[in-house]
This record gives C-alpha cells, sequence and structure tokens, in this order.
C-alpha cells in the first residue's frame, strides 16, 4: 500500500511511446547504388526476404550504352510479430554502365535533394499532421571486388552524396575473393576512404553502461566496413540443413553464416540495432544542413529585394516573388523594373498624360467636322451651279 502511495506511473511512458509507435508503424527508405552486376537486387531480397524486382527487365551491352541514370522507387509493407514497416527501395539502374560516366550520380543528389524539398515545403505547410517522409535514411554504395580498391566513380560519387545520405559501402561478390583478399581489400577500402575525405556512417559510440556483449558486437561492425556480402535467394541443403546459399563445385557459400560472409552484420546493423540512428542522423544532420542552406537562400533573396525595394515595400511582404518558369532573371527583373516604374509614377504626371491623350482625341474630332463641312459646303455649290445652269436652258427654249 505504501508503495502505491509513492509510485506516481511516469515510468510507464516508454510503454505509452513503444503503444502509439507500434499503431503508427514505422517507415525506412534505403537506397541501393553501384554498377550492374554487383548484386544490388539480389541482396535487397535477402535483407528483407521478399521479391521487389519480379517484372525487372535485363538490357543487353548495346542497350546499356545509350542508357541514362534513372531513379526507381519500390515499396512495400512489412509486418513482424505486429510490428509493420513501410520500406522503400531507391534503385539507380544504369548508374555506371555508360561509356562515359561524367556526372553520372547528379540525378541521384538530385532526387535526395528533391525529397528534402518536399519534406521542408511540407512541414512549412499548413497542414502538418499526416507528413510523407521519403527522406532516403541510408545509401548501400556496392564496390566492384575486381580492382585494387576504389575507383574514380566511387570516390567521386561517395564525396558528392556524402553531406546528403549516410553511406554505408558494401563489397560485392565476396563469394569471388578468398578470406586473405577480403580483408587485404577492406584495410585497402578504409585507407582510400579516410584518404580522399570521405564522410560514410560513423557508428554511435556505445554508452558507458551497456554490457560487454553489446561494446563487442558494435567494435565488430566497426572493423567489418565495408561490409563483404554475398546475395541468394535460392535454398540449398547443406550437412543435412536447408540454407540459403550458393553451391560451387568445390562446396556452398551460407549466405547467413558470419564465416562466410558479413551478411548476418549488415542485416542487424541496418534492421535490429542501426535503423533508428540512421533516421536520426538523417533528420538531425543532413535535413537540418539542407533546412539550414534553404532559410539562409530565402533570407539573402530577402534582403537583396528590400535593398533594391523592388515590390516588397508596397505589397508588404517580406518574401522574394517566384520567378515565373520559363523567364529568365534578366527578363523578370526588367519587369518587375517597369512595373515599379509605373507604380513610382507621380499621380501629376499620369494626369497629364491623360489631359495629352485627350487633347489629342478633341483635336482629331475638330478636323473631322471641318473635313465634314467642307465637303457639304462643296456639295451645295455644285448643286447650285447645276440649277442655275438649268434655268438657263429653259430660258434659251422659251
Amino acid at each position: 500500500m505504501d508503495q502505491d502511495k509513492e509510485y506516481v506511473g511516469f515510468a510507464t511512458l516508454p510503454n505509452q511511446v513503444h503503444r502509439k509507435s507500434v499503431k503508427k508503424g514505422f517507415d525506412f527508405t534505403l537506397m541501393v547504388a553501384g554498377e550492374s552486376g554487383l548484386g544490388k537486387s539480389t541482396l535487397v531480397n535477402s535483407l528483407f526476404l521478399t521479391d521487389l524486382y519480379k517484372d525487372r527487365k535485363l538490357l543487353n551491352a548495346e542497350e546499356r550504352i545509350t542508357q541514362t541514370v534513372e531513379i526507381t522507387k519500390h515499396t512495400v509493407d512489412i509486418e513482424e510479430k505486429g510490428v509493420k514497416l513501410k520500406l522503400t527501395i531507391v534503385d539507380t539502374p544504369g548508374f555506371g554502365d555508360a561509356v562515359n560516366n561524367t556526372e553520372c550520380w547528379k540525378s541521384v543528389a538530385d532526387y535526395i535533394d528533391q525529397q528534402f524539398e518536399q519534406y521542408f515545403r511540407d512541414e512549412s505547410g499548413l497542414n502538418r499532421k499526416n507528413i510523407q517522409d521519403n527522406r532516403v535514411h541510408c545509401c548501400l554504395y556496392f564496390i566492384s571486388p575486381f580492382g585494387h580498391g576504389l575507383r574514380p566513380l566511387d570516390v567521386e560519387f561517395m564525396k558528392a552524396l556524402h553531406e546528403k545520405v549516410n553511406i554505408v559501402p558494401v563489397l560485392a561478390k565476396a563469394d569471388t575473393l578468398t578470406p586473405l583478399e577480403v580483408k587485404k581489400k577492406k584495410i585497402k577500402i578504409r585507407e582510400e576512404i579516410e584518404q580522399y575525405g570521405i564522410k560514410i556512417y560513423q557508428f554511435p559510440d556505445c554508452d558507458s553502461d551497456e554490457d560487454e556483449e553489446f561494446k563487442q558486437q558494435d567494435q565488430e561492425l566497426k572493423d567489418s566496413i565495408p561490409f563483404a556480402v554475398i546475395g541468394s535467394n535460392t535454398v540449398v541443403e547443406a550437412k543435412g540443413k536447408r540454407v540459403r546459399g550458393r553451391l560451387y563445385p568445390w562446396g556452398i557459400v551460407e549466405v547467413e553464416n558470419p564465416a562466410h560472409c558479413d551478411f548476418v552484420k549488415l542485416r542487424n546493423m541496418l534492421v535490429r540495432t542501426h535503423m533508428q540512428d540512421l533516421k536520426d542522423v538523417t533528420r538531425e544532420t543532413h535535413y537540418e544542413n539542407y533546412r539550414a542552406h534553404c532559410i539562409q537562400s530565402m533570407t539573402r533573396m530577402v534582403v537583396k529585394e528590400r535593398n533594391r525595394n523592388k515590390l516588397t515595400r508596397e505589397s508588404g511582404t517580406d518574401f522574394p516573388i517566384p520567378t515565373a518558369p520559363g523567364v529568365s532573371d534578366s527578363e523578370t527583373e526588367k519587369l518587375i523594373r517597369e512595373k515599379d516604374e509605373e507604380v513610382r509614377q507621380p499621380p501629376h504626371t499620369q494626369t497629364q498624360e491623360q489631359e495629352c491623350v485627350t487633347q489629342e482625341c478633341v483635336d482629331q474630332e475638330c478636323v473631322m467636322h471641318d473635313e465634314c463641312v467642307q465637303e457639304s459646303v462643296q456639295e451645295e455649290c455644285v448643286m447650285q451651279e447645276e440649277s442655275v445652269q438649268e434655268a438657263e436652258h429653259c430660258a434659251e427654249l422659251c
């Protein structure tokens, strides 16, 4: 009884948040990038035990030459033990497949900025109740196992996007390398990432009150970058057990065997341990940087408009006038200047112009009237002459 008196009840707040979150559901947007043939689609299907690429059409070598980078989005609703997850996979077919790959990452960066812009508009609008979050929370970048480390394309892509999205590098098709080669290649890639100043996703430090097992798992995740993965959607039989893997003449590669690849570590990181942190970093770092940049740009435009005294003082608005589509900045400024001159024109000047126009009209009417009078006088003279001639003619006859 004494314990009930001392118990207030706010200890149940986590339960309330849990019930509300479960009822609302969760969303997560994952982007996969890398050249074709590195197993991106297979790995995504293996991660979430689903088939997102049923209607995919594979292009031949000739079609890939002219193919441009596209952005395709697949959304699937997954439910596990009563928890709903809306998973969105953003794929980039055509990336790195062309002969000339100059700035092929620009469309990917533009897509990420578009999602930030849409969220910023929704957040700044009147109805903020049901805002749909399509911001990219994580980008799995697939690195080819064939080579001596990062290629120039890999470096340029990650440097162009590391300020916009959480990049998690992945060493694709790890079953083509020996364990020693995987270890050397990981060390080489980590050194090049640090050398070129690429900011990949940083795992948060463990709290001091965490148990030793969790700290060890977190350290293993940090040491596994880039994750050496193998994807497979087929089930094979190994040692009397049915497992997902790949069957080779020399043996079986098990996808979910930590001794064979880092697939389990990557899945645990994405889903079980760091999904919420990926979303938090996206919201608190990448989106906030974009939002601050937008607000600074708007502020500079407002100050610029105020300094030029272009319609802001007369209209009473503090926001810049949007540029009409298809009209250049110079044409827009010219139109604004003309309107500004019309508005700023003194009233007496306008009255004088109106008087001038009125006087011109009166003068024109007077000229027309004189012409009409002159024509009528001429007609009367002609008629009088004709009547005189007729009278003379009759007198002669008589």
